[in-house]
C-alpha cells in the first residue's frame, strides 16, 4: 500500500494545471487523427448509396455519392497519402522551427479539409477533404508525441505517453457513435464536419501553448528552455536541466537575452545545438542512429500490419454478413474498449517496460486475428464478436500507444524530427496498404482468411521485438539505452 503511494505521489510531483492544459489542447491533433481515419466505417453504406438514401437533400447537396467498392477504397485510402505528406514534411519544421508551429499550421488543413468533405458534391471533391485532413494528421502524429516526451516528467513518459493513442482512440469512438446515429439522408455530413470545429478549438488553444524546453536547449536557448520548464514544472528543474549543459551556459544564454538578440547569437551554443540540424539522411547513416530508426520504423510496421485498421475502418463490412444486425453496436463496442483498455493500460509500459508490452500486444493480436480467420470462415458468431473484440484490447497493451514514444527515446533530440518522420511514413504506407487493400483481399479471399495474413505477420513481428528492440524504461537518455559512452565532442 506504502509502495503503491509512493509511486502515485512520483507520478504527480510535477503534475501542473499548466502541463495538463498544454497536453490536453495539442492531443486535440492525435484526436482528430483517429476520428478522421474511423468517420467513414459506420455510414459506409450510406455514403455509398447502398442504402435507400433519404429524398430530401440540404444546400443543394445530394444524400449519398454513388461509389464503387473500389472508389469507396480509395476515398477511404487517399487520408493516409496526405498523412505521409504531412509525416515527411513536419518533421524538418519541427526540427528548425520547433513543435509549435507545425502544429499551429496543422489546424489549418484540420478545418479545411473538413468543411471540403462535408460540402462534398463528388468523389473528388470528399477525396480532396481526405487528403486535406491526412495532411493535418500526418503532422500531428509526428509533432505532438515527440512534444508530450519532451514536457512530461520523466518518470511519467510512458503515461503521458499513451495519451497520444488515447485521444486517437477518442476520436475513433465519437465518429464512431456519430455515425451509427447520423447514418441517414444528408446527416453524414455532419459527421464529416465535427471534426472542423474540433480543429478550431485546438487553433485557439495553441495561442497559450509554449514552446518544448528540449528544442530551446537543443538551440542553445538553455536559459529560455529552463524558465520554460521552471513554468511547465511549477517549481525546481535542476535534475532535469543538467542534460542541456552547465549552469554557467544557461546563464550566459539568458546574458545574451538581456543584453539583445545580437550577442544572443553569439553566444556559443550548447553541446546538442550543434547536431540540431541532423536531416533524414544523415540520420540514416549515422552511426548511433541507424539502429534506432530500423527499431522504430519495424514497430510502426507492427502496429500496422497486425492488421487493427481493418477492424478500425472496415468492421461494419466484414462483420455485416455474419452479424447484419449488430455489426455496427460491435462497431461502437471496438471503440469504446480501445479507449478503456487504452486507459487502463497506460501504465503497464512504465511498470512492465516498453518491450514486454509490445509483445504481450502482438501474440494477442496475432492469436486473436487466427481466432477471427476461423470465425468468419466457419461462421461462429459469438466467436467473431470476441475475437475482434480482443484485437483491440491485444492492441492497446502495448502496439497502441508505445511506438509513438518510442522514437523519442531511442535517438537523441538532434535527430528525433527526422527519426519520427522516417518511422511515421512507414507507418502511413502500411496504413494506406492495409487501408486500400483490405477490401479487395477480404473480397478475393472471402470468409476472413485474410485474417491468417495478419495473423503470420504478427509471428514476423514479434520475432523482430523479441530480437532488435531495446528496453527504453527507466533510461535516461539514447546512448544509455544502447549501451554507448556519452561523447562530449
Amino acid at each position: 500500500m506504502a509502495s503503491t503511494s509512493t509511486t502515485f505521489q512520483r507520478w504527480t510531483a510535477h503534475i501542473t494545471p499548466y502541463l495538463l492544459y498544454l497536453i490536453t489542447i495539442v492531443t486535440l491533433g492525435p484526436l482528430q487523427f483517429g476520428f478522421h481515419l474511423a468517420e467513414l466505417n459506420a455510414p459506409e453504406a450510406v455514403i455509398r448509396c447502398i442504402d435507400q438514401p433519404s429524398l430530401l437533400t440540404a444546400l443543394l447537396l445530394p444524400a449519398c455519392i454513388p461509389m464503387t467498392s473500389g472508389q469507396f477504397s480509395v476515398v477511404s485510402s487517399i487520408y493516409t497519402v496526405g498523412g505521409l505528406l504531412g509525416a515527411l514534411t513536419s518533421g524538418s519544421l519541427t526540427t528548425k522551427y520547433g513543435r509549435v508551429l507545425p502544429m499551429r499550421l496543422g489546424t489549418l488543413f484540420f478545418i479545411v479539409g473538413p468543411i471540403l468533405s462535408s460540402l462534398a458534391p463528388s468523389i473528388p471533391v470528399i477525396a480532396l477533404g481526405r487528403f486535406i485532413s491526412g495532411v493535418g494528421a500526418g503532422a500531428a502524429i509526428v509533432v505532438v508525441p515527440i512534444y508530450i516526451s519532451e514536457i512530461s516528467p520523466r518518470e511519467s513518459k510512458g503515461l503521458f505517453g499513451a495519451l497520444t493513442q488515447i485521444t486517437i482512440n477518442v476520436g475513433i469512438l465519437a465518429s464512431q457513435v456519430l455515425g451509427y446515429f447520423l447514418s441517414y439522408g444528408n446527416m453524414w455530413r455532419v459527421v464529416l464536419g465535427v471534426a472542423g470545429g474540433i480543429a478550431l478549438l485546438q487553433g485557439l488553444g495553441l495561442v497559450g501553448v509554449c514552446e518544448s524546453p528540449d528544442w530551446l536547449a537543443t538551440m542553445g536557448k538553455t536559459g529560455k528552455a529552463e524558465r520554460t520548464l521552471e513554468r511547465i514544472r511549477g517549481g525546481d528543474t535542476q535534475d532535469e536541466v543538467g542534460k542541456w549543459g552547465t549552469a554557467q551556459e544557461g546563464q550566459d544564454e539568458y546574458d545574451s537575452l538581456l543584453h539583445g538578440e545580437e550577442n544572443n547569437q553569439s553566444a556559443s551554443p550548447t553541446k546538442h545545438s550543434s547536431e540540431a540540424s541532423i536531416g533524414i539522411l544523415k540520420v540514416i547513416v549515422h552511426p548511433d542512429h541507424y539502429c534506432a530508426i530500423i527499431a522504430v520504423i519495424g514497430v510502426m510496421l507492427a502496429q500496422q500490419l497486425c492488421g487493427i485498421n481493418s477492424v478500425i475502418m472496415y468492421s461494419v463490412s466484414f462483420l455485416r454478413d455474419l452479424l447484419p444486425t449488430t455489426a455496427g453496436i460491435i462497431t461502437i463496442g471496438v471503440g469504446a474498449l480501445n479507449l478503456v483498455m487504452t486507459i487502463a493500460c497506460a501504465p503497464l509500459s512504465d511498470r512492465l517496460g516498453r518491450k514486454t508490452c509490445l509483445l504481450i500486444s502482438i501474440a494477442g493480436m496475432g492469436s486473436m486475428s487466427l481466432t477471427l480467420g476461423f470465425a468468419l470462415l466457419f461462421g461462429v458468431q459469438i466467436l467473431a464478436a470476441v475475437a475482434t473484440l480482443l484485437i483491440v484490447a491485444s492492441f492497446a497493451v502495448g502496439l497502441g500507444p508505445i511506438p509513438f514514444i518510442l522514437a523519442n527515446e531511442l535517438v537523441g533530440p538532434e535527430a528525433v524530427g527526422a527519426t519520427q518522420s522516417l518511422a511515421l511514413s512507414a507507418n502511413w504506407i502500411a496504413t494506406f496498404l492495409v487501408a486500400q487493400f483490405f477490401p479487395i483481399l477480404n473480397e478475393a479471399l472471402d470468409q476472413g482468411r485474410v485474417f491468417f495474413l495478419f495473423a503470420g505477420l504478427a509471428v514476423v513481428f514479434f520475432a523482430f521485438v523479441l530480437l532488435w528492440v531495446p528496453e527504453t524504461r527507466g533510461k535516461k537518455d539514447a546512448d544509455e539505452v544502447w549501451g554507448r559512452d556519452r561523447r562530449e565532442d
